[in-house]
């Protein structure tokens, strides 16, 4: 059994060595967000008193935000109760609706909205791609991370604003400081 699971690690640590390469976010940093991924996901299922299935979690170095929505506001409370308790979280942004369940016409948008404002981050070359983390519910996008210049921040923001479907953007990403 380990055996086989072996190859399949070292995939997924050469695939994290690459991200981390090609960004200017650390190997370590990269990692710590995984840990912390898995951390809140551990803490999210242990918790059965609500259902948080309609919740996307996006972190980026220890910034988590929480997205998607929850049937009432007692879920979404201990929703960020919980999400404080997993290892490698620095800061909670909640972007939470009280509101019905994502309806699967709305998830397929949202699924379809941020494949392409992905592949337009990708594919514009004023903008660094791997600086932004992406997540969309409800016709918003929300975009978290750390930009390297404004100019750059504006762009992806621009690029967001355009795709079609969008009805709002919402961004969570800091300036760099630039070392010199």
């Amino acid at each position: 059994m380990m055996k086989s699971l072996a190859p399949r690690i070292l995939v997924v640590l050469a695939a994290l060595a690459m991200t981390a390469c090609a960004s200017s976010r650390s190997l370590d940093q990269s990692f710590s967000d995984l840990s912390g991924n898995a951390s809140l996901k551990s803490v999210l299922f242990s918790d059965r008193t609500h259902d948080y299935g309609d919740i996307d979690t996006t972190l980026y170095e220890g910034r988590l935000l929480l997205t998607g929505t929850m049937l009432s506001e007692e879920g979404r409370s201990k929703l960020i109760e919980n999400a404080w308790k997993a290892d490698g979280i620095k800061e909670v942004i909640d972007e939470v609706q009280i509101a019905e369940k994502t309806s699967f016409g709305q998830g397929f948008e949202d699924a379809r909205i941020d494949q392409v404002l992905r592949a337009r981050l990708i594919g514009d070359g004023n903008v660094t791609s791997s600086d932004y983390k992406i997540a969309v519910s409800g016709a918003v996008v929300y975009l978290l991370g750390a930009s390297r210049s404004q100019q750059d921040l504006d762009q992806a923001l621009q690029l967001a604003r355009t795709v079609a479907g969008v009805e709002k953007v919402v961004s969570h990403v800091s300036l760099r400081s630039v070392v010199q």
